[in-house]
């Protein structure tokens, strides 16, 4: 902002009627406790190892293949076993031959296989195509915990940089309450200009109170993307470069979005093909042992049955046909998915690239703005030392140089987002 607010009709009225002109101390602050300082990869890398978002997305991959196992085991061989017992009122027989004993009990023990389960069969392949799909998705929230986190490591580089602009801005503005002191103590200054050097004074040291609590702010951030307890610092600057060569298919494979809506399409492709199966037959084999206590006259004590099912749809009043036409209404709508996250893909690159053209177009400007903005301050403050101009120039060109070092710190904070999101919208980050 141009013109900041210098101070309140309150402050200026409390430093007229104050007889000892000087800079009030503050008040003293609690010793700060460390920081630990990460570089940016230590800090993705730890973020996507350590959030709860990553392990909550993981548990839907444990999901899909307990669901797989569920799936195989109706393919395979199952052993039952079963008692029955069973008293009637009295025994019954002839002529003085009990052909059925009162009370009679029957174990059996019964292992079948499907012989033929060509549906079932097809159900296994679909969840193994569901795992997959859940593998890609746990990525795809592994990149956006890993952005996130690079995001606000950047914020907590951005708000140091101002944090440094505000500092040497309060030592300039320091430095002219010093000499304004100086000669209203001489005789040579005026009251008025010596409150407004004081003035400046407390506006900068308000900001820089405010934006190092929004450098806090920042770091509790990154530390709780982190799963850190506590704030986390940078301790460098990213090198987020990106080869000048772009090869649209390679970044294509490489993004995780795409990648995951590849793999749900192939899952529905799969679906869609295998639906002519719920109409193949079904054939399961049975073998069944049994032991009969006591024996009757007609049921032995011992005996086995094998048992051979075929079972083939031959009408059905439309369910079947129902599922395959939302089966290849599902595939549909995944390519149509695919395509709309193709196109903004691209739109993310095109983008992306022509905000780093624009944006190290505008730190080269703001760079060159700083340069002379504090180069009007220097020309400034020493025509003030000599008479030639006014403290009020003095502090309107301290003022012009902060906004100036606020911009190119601005557009360093820009271009160092714009080259991530370059990087992801090529797939390329997390690396």
């Amino acid at each position: 902002m141009r013109r900041l607010l210098t101070g309140s009709l309150a402050l200026l009225c409390a430093l007229l009627a104050t007889p000892a002109v000087g800079q009030t101390p503050a008040a003293a602050a609690p010793p700060a406790q460390p920081i630990r300082q990460v570089d940016f990869d230590a800090a993705v890398k730890q973020a996507i190892e350590r959030n709860p978002s990553v392990a909550a997305a993981a548990t839907s991959i444990d999901r899909a293949e307990a669901l797989l196992q569920g799936t195989r085991s109706a393919i395979r061989p199952t052993v039952s076993g079963s008692i029955a017992s069973t008293t009637l009122n009295s025994s019954r027989g002839f002529e003085g031959t009990v052909t059925q004993p009162q009370t009679q009990a029957t174990f059996g023990v019964t292992a079948a296989v499907p012989v033929l389960a060509p549906s079932r069969w097809a159900s296994v392949n679909q969840a193994r195509d569901q795992v997959e799909v859940s593998r890609f998705s746990a990525a795809e929230v592994q990149q956006q915990i890993g952005v996130a986190a690079a995001q606000a490591y950047l914020s907590v580089i951005a708000v140091k940089r101002q944090v440094e602009v505000n500092e040497q801005a309060l030592e300039s503005a320091r430095a002219h309450l010093d000499y304004a002191q100086k000669r209203l103590e001489g005789g040579a200054g005026s009251r008025l200009n010596q409150l407004r050097a004081a003035q400046e004074v407390s506006s900068g040291e308000l900001r820089i109170e405010n934006t190092r609590l929004l450098l806090r702010r920042a770091q509790e951030a990154l530390g709780v993307l982190m799963a850190e307890n506590g704030p986390v610092d940078t301790s460098g600057e990213p090198n987020l470069e990106t080869a000048a060569n772009i090869d649209e298919a390679a970044w294509m494979a490489a993004r995780p979005d795409l990648r995951t809506q590849n793999a749900a399409i192939r899952a529905n492709e799969r679906v869609v093909g295998d639906s002519r199966f719920d109409w193949y037959p079904n054939a399961t084999a049975a073998f069944t042992p049994v032991y009969v206590a006591p024996a009757g006259l007609f049921q032995p004590s011992r005996g086995w049955a094998f048992t051979v099912q075929f079972a083939q749809p031959i009408f059905d009043a439309g369910s079947r046909r129902s599922q395959t036409a939302l089966r290849n209404v599902a595939l549909s709508q995944s390519k149509f998915q695919l395509t709309s996250l193709e196109l903004q893909a691209r739109s993310d690159v095109r983008f992306a690239q022509e905000t780093i053209a624009s944006a190290e177009r505008a730190l080269t400007t703001a760079r060159l703005a700083s340069q002379q903005a504090n180069e009007v301050l220097r020309i400034t403050t020493s025509a003030f030392q000599v008479g030639a101009t006014t403290n009020i120039e003095v502090i309107d060109a301290q003022r012009s140089a902060q906004d100036a070092e606020t911009s190119a710190a601005i557009a360093q904070d820009e271009l160092s987002r714009a080259r991530l999101n370059l990087l992801v919208a090529l797939g390329r980050f997390p690396r």
